[in-house]
């Protein structure tokens, strides 16, 4: 650490660590006037100033601009009134501290405005110490895991079913496979809630409930999907629940003739104020919903408890006629086996009536935001819920199963003398004749035919009633509350357009108000349309959708081997969650099979549109981890692939610079490399590394998404270098990871070499030197406007020439029509200078495109010169039938274009008079960019050759898209960079389309065996 010298300053008060506005403040030197002693403490000694706090620290003995780990380095926010806190960075600790008047400042924190104090001392005293006159903020209402997710979830898991269905099915099944039933159904339910509670334990869990925790750990595809369907299933299922009641209270209107006004519209009259009662309650505020809450729970335990004294209370006749003959082993024994009647009598049948009553278990999870410690209430309390409600299933299809017959008359007239002859079944020892309606299928009573088996075995009857009221209620009141939650946190996020206006919060709880409008909406309509029997299993798949999802997060989080996954729930596995996730998806299709199929469809229609979107949040999901782990592998693995020439890709190292600054050669590179092989943007940035570093970390964020603003695939990546050629070298030797290594340099042709410093002249020769040294194949554009337009970005220029830069920037934008791709295959350099125009022309800007060959050749041989290019490019199936023979090409140029070639090279020529070499070296001494004569006349035919070929493209290739041409190759040492760059100059000047001066590392590239 380095240590800090103690000016003489007032005394200060010691809090044990510095915050970042005291790393500003501190002096370089050696040790100061202090010397620790052991014993000696923060207050025994001069402390540092401190530019907005006084806090000081002695942890080590000294002072020193490194903290100790603390909570506030982690968080993402701070608490009202909290002074900034936070570590110093890395260049705070390690740059040189600039003394200015006392004080010491690191010279980064200088440079970077991010890290300049917001406020005076004063201020950051005020923050510190609070605001006396202020009104402090209201600490919002927050839940432990009983009230908060315990009594939640067991409500919502209660229901109708558990009252009305229940002991129905443990007459079909029998009590051992309604036991079953039971344990397959709290199977996926509780490795639901393992997978839920670890990943609520994966971090601090924020409001938004089921979608939260998807969204997080799978990604904003999935979690915004599940997101929308889950607030809009909870939405609908309160106006399910609510029905349940509405038709309980239109059942007891019924009995005693009081009906409001026809059996249906009671129903909608009734559903539509419980609805409103329930907003209320809501509104209210969630103290209010988790008191009523608390009632509805009293109520069902009660009905439980009086249910259960029901049982032990020895049966009158009545209840004797109806079936009811308290606790008999015999009763048990009949029951304990199946016992199948009617459509629906079946065990799968009967599992997917009763599945929906063992959901529920997310009802916690959904008001993850309103509990005290999520990580701690939601495992601990959906747990609980689940075994709880299991205990009281498995209990109730027990003694209800051992109390009550299967079949009854309800009539008094029944009983007989116990042992009467032409009595059968159970009923007969215990003195009650039902043959005859058991027979007809006409009882009215018994397990298998009355639904309010419950009601009549209990000690009170209405109590039971209460615990249905209390049950149904309890359930719509939980998804009133879950809907909104879940919804605001999804508007927050903006997956989805339209939906921003109901993410505002109010309150000290931040109650979605107008999300809970919406869902009274959403529920008063299904209500009122009143046929809910065609949408509740959509629903219930919904649901299903949302299990197999948390089951699939837990199971991708683990697989995944991210270290960020570290749930402090350990009672997970992995493989129990994929089960989970399969067998729910299983269960979709066993409840409802073409509800699936619309659940399904839903879910791919939003997960598409979330996908085309392409949403700018950054969650660090397992996906993100998923997608690493799959580059990881397959990179590591193609390193044990070998190279075949069947398999070679162009895969380019770009000098872009900025890419936005060379837009042109991005996207021509990027059209062939798009979806086919590796593109890197390469940039460097020439100056001392100290003040280049931070540059290259701040803008390299900023190119990547431009390239994928503008839809290029690529890379991007830049070094720090003393000068433009080590710096390409050092891309040439590093870029890249294993086989996915670039194999081609491709730049922009330098316009200005005539007039650029002689030094950047030999830099750029000497870069394309130095890919033929590294085996790279070398690829060089040049177009009539240039590629460069960092001049219009950053400056205002004549319109015109804006006009056509704009123009130039965007060429390999637009469709090219019914042009040609010219290929000057002059040399052969592998096939290098065939396939790039080849795989262009795959593309759809250039299907139009008509691809020409030209290649030398003499007059008299015209014919079989054609014939043999034309055989080997059939046998390469590169699709090139025009090919066409330039016999012309050893023609001596016109005299004006050999004088413009001589006038080119006039201000480089040493004009040394055909000296010796060691007197030329002498002269060239300082400037090997010269040209002597000797090497003039030596070179004087390749020369010549360029100036022919100019004259060839001119006349053959002046309208087409974009001419291919292999260019001359100077021998290093031989060739000075000013003739070579001549011969370059010459041979592509005064050409409009874009030419591309291509040249491979002369090893095959095309191949026409398939082995």
């Amino acid at each position: 650490m380095a240590e800090l010298p103690i000016p003489d300053l007032p005394p200060a008060r010691c809090s044990g660590r510095f915050t970042i506005s005291t790393l500003l403040g501190m002096e370089e030197g050696g040790r100061g006037p202090y010397t620790p002693t052991e014993g000696s403490s923060c207050d025994s000694v001069q402390p540092t100033h401190l530019s907005s706090s006084t806090l000081c620290t002695r942890t080590f003995g000294y002072n020193t601009v490194d903290v100790v780990p603390a909570y506030e380095h982690y968080a993402d926010s701070k608490g009202v009134g909290e002074p900034r806190k936070g570590r110093p960075s890395l260049a705070d600790l390690h740059s040189i501290l600039k003394v200015t008047e006392g004080l010491a400042v690191p010279t980064a924190s200088l440079a970077s405005p991010g890290h300049a104090a917001e406020a005076g001392p004063e201020a950051g005293l005020e923050e510190a110490e609070g605001e006396p006159g202020r009104d402090s903020v209201p600490e919002p209402v927050r839940f432990g895991w009983v009230k908060g997710v315990m009594i939640r979830c067991m409500l919502n898991i209660w229901g109708v079913i558990l009252y009305l269905r229940l002991p129905w099915i443990t007459a079909q099944a029998g009590i051992a496979l309604t036991w079953l039933i039971i344990l397959m159904s709290v199977t996926v339910t509780t490795i639901t809630g393992l997978s839920i509670s670890a990943i609520s334990t994966n971090g601090k869990v924020k409001s938004g409930g089921t979608y939260f925790l998807i969204s997080r750990s799978l990604g904003p595809e999935l979690g915004g999907s599940i997101g929308l369907i889950f607030a809009f299933a909870n939405a609908v299922a309160v106006a399910m629940h609510t029905v349940g009641f509405a038709e309980t209270v239109r059942d007891l209107l019924q009995e005693h003739n009081s009906l409001i006004v026809d059996p249906t519209n009671d129903i909608r009259i009734i559903g539509v104020i419980t609805v409103t009662v329930l907003l209320g309650i809501s509104l209210a505020g969630m103290e209010w919903e988790a008191k009523a809450q608390i009632l509805f729970f009293l109520v069902i335990l009660v009905s439980f408890i009086n249910y259960l004294v029901g049982t032990v209370i020895p049966a009158t006749a009545e209840k004797q006629a109806k079936g009811f003959f308290s606790y008999r082993a015999d009763i048990f024994a009949q029951n304990f086996v199946p016992n199948w009647r009617g459509p629906e009598g079946s065990f799968f049948g009967l599992f997917s009536i009763f599945f929906p009553s063992a959901t529920g278990i997310l009802a916690g999870a959904n008001i993850s935001g309103d509990l005290k410690d999520p990580a701690v209430a939601i495992p601990k309390g959906t747990l609980m819920a689940i075994f709880w409600t299991t205990m009281s299933y498995l209990v109730l299809s027990a003694t209800i199963g051992a109390c009550v017959v299967r079949d009854a008359s309800g009539s008094l007239n029944d009983s007989v003398a116990v042992g009467s002859l032409g009595c059968e079944g159970l009923a007969c020892s215990f003195g009650w004749n039902f043959t005859a309606c058991t027979q007809q299928r006409s009882c009215r009573y018994g397990l298998s035919n009355y639904y309010q088996s419950m009601s009549m075995v209990s000690g009170f009857g209405p109590l039971i009633t209460a615990g249905i009221f209390g049950a149904t209620l309890s359930s719509a009141l939980a998804c009133l509350v879950s809907a909104p939650k879940v919804f605001q946190c999804l508007c927050k996020d903006q997956l989805y357009p339209l939906i921003g206006f109901f993410g505002k919060g109010y309150g000290r709880n931040s109650e979605p108000i107008r999300g809970y409008m919406l869902t009274y909406v959403i529920a008063v309509g299904f209500i009122l349309i009143a046929e809910l029997n065609a949408i509740a299993p959509i629903i219930s798949n919904f649901f299903l959708c949302s299990y197999a999802l948390i089951n699939f997060s837990c199971f991708h989080a683990s697989i995944t081997n991210s270290p960020g996954w570290r749930p402090s729930f350990r009672y997970y596995s992995k493989w129990a969650a994929l089960f989970g996730a399969a067998v729910s998806v299983v269960i979709m299709f066993l409840l409802t099979w073409w509800a699936a199929l619309i659940a399904f469809g839903i879910v791919l229609f939003l997960l598409g549109y979330v996908l085309y979107k392409k949403p700018d949040v950054n969650w660090g999901s397992s996906m993100q981890a998923s997608s690493y782990n799959m580059a990881l592998n397959y990179s590591v693995g193609l390193s044990e692939v070998d190279e075949h020439i069947k398999n070679y890709r162009p895969q380019c190292l770009v000098l872009t610079g900025p890419p936005n600054f060379r837009p042109a050669l991005v996207d021509f590179v990027g059209t062939f490399t798009k979806n086919l092989s590796l593109m890197l943007c390469g940039n460097v940035l020439i100056g001392p590394q100290k003040q280049k570093m931070p540059e290259s970390r701040l803008m390299a964020d900023g190119h990547t998404k431009w390239l994928m603003k503008r839809k290029i695939k690529a890379f991007y990546t830049d070094v720090v270098a003393e000068d433009l050629r080590s710096g390409v070298q050092m891309l040439i030797q590093a870029a890249g990871l294993g086989k996915m290594r670039p194999n081609i340099l491709v730049l922009g042709y330098k316009r200005d070499w005539r007039t650029a410093s002689p030094q950047s002249l030999e830099d750029y020769v000497g870069i394309l030197h130095d890919a033929f040294d590294f085996k790279y194949g070398v690829c060089l554009m040049r177009m009539k406007e240039g590629l460069n337009v960092s001049r219009v970005l950053q400056a205002h220029v004549d319109p015109t020439t804006l006009a056509s830069e704009q123009q130039a920037s965007t060429i390999f934008q637009n469709k090219q029509g019914k042009k040609t791709i010219d290929i000057y295959w002059l040399f052969d350099d592998g096939g290098l200078t065939l396939l790039i125009p080849y795989l262009l022309g795959r593309k759809k800007r250039w299907g139009k495109c008509k691809i020409r060959v030209f290649v030398g050749g003499q007059i008299n041989r015209m014919d079989e010169e054609r014939k043999a290019i034309v055989s080997l490019l059939s046998k390469f199936r590169l699709g090139f039938h025009e090919v066409h023979i330039l016999p012309d090409i050893n023609q001596k140029p016109r005299p004006e274009h050999i004088k413009r070639f001589d006038d080119l090279i006039a201000p480089f020529r040493l004009n040394d008079g055909f000296k010796d070499e060691a007197t030329v070296n002498e002269m060239r001494q300082g400037c090997p960019w010269k040209i002597s004569d000797e090497e003039v006349d030596k070179n004087r035919a390749k020369s010549l050759r360029q100036v022919r070929l100019n004259e060839i493209l001119l006349d053959y290739s002046r309208d087409a898209a974009l001419i291919a041409i292999t260019p001359p190759i100077g021998r290093k040492g031989r060739c000075p960079s000013s003739l070579y760059m001549a011969w370059l100059e010459t041979l592509s000047q005064d050409l409009r389309p874009p030419i591309i001066l291509t040249r491979g590392n002369q090893e095959n590239v095309l191949t026409f065996y398939c082995q």
